[in-house]
């Protein structure tokens, strides 16, 4: 009896402790590889005018459809605006005056932008298409990875992560 006690409490205490944890362990490999499309972003820069002036009197158009002091309307074909004819008389003769215009042209409508083409557009940024060329990428069984860079307008990345969690 004293052998079978002494067994006992010799295998409750001599036994190792159980470990209550979990672990875990992931290791993933990825290739992505990109080849740009074409793309043309244009701004159209609209028309302005403008005039000032001090001591000054302006006429716009002629006979009863006269519009005194008025600078009258741009004029509009194909989107560009055109200044319209102003006539300017000093006020007081012999005093000072001063008269000042300002007029920038914009852009006339498109009916269609082609990528890579110069547009009729005051602002644009045009990007040809990317080439794929020798363009690759590869990941063997030991999670070698392989990358080979492509023509212009490629991107080839490449990602190895390892990741361990222990939950206890």
């Amino acid at each position: 009896m004293k052998k079978l006690a002494f067994v006992i409490i010799m295998g409750l205490v001599g036994a190792p402790l159980s470990a209550r944890a979990d672990l875990t362990h992931k290791m993933t490999s990825s290739v992505q590889l990109n080849v740009n499309a074409a793309a043309t972003q244009v701004n159209r820069i609209g028309t302005t005018y403008s005039i000032s002036g001090n001591n000054i009197g302006t006429t716009y158009g002629t006979g009863s459809d006269a519009i005194t002091n008025g600078i009258g309307a741009l004029t509009v074909s194909s989107g560009v605006g055109a200044v319209p004819a102003i006539t300017a008389t000093q006020a007081v003769a012999g005093e000072s005056f001063s008269l000042s215009q300002s007029f920038t042209e914009g852009d006339a409508l498109a009916s269609s932008v082609t990528t890579g083409a110069v547009s009729p557009y005051g602002n644009q940024v045009s990007t040809a298409a990317g080439t794929a060329g020798t363009l690759a990428g590869t990941i063997d069984s030991s999670s070698t990875m392989t990358l080979t860079g492509g023509g212009a307008g490629t991107q080839a990345t490449g990602q190895f992560t390892v990741e361990l969690s222990i939950n206890h």
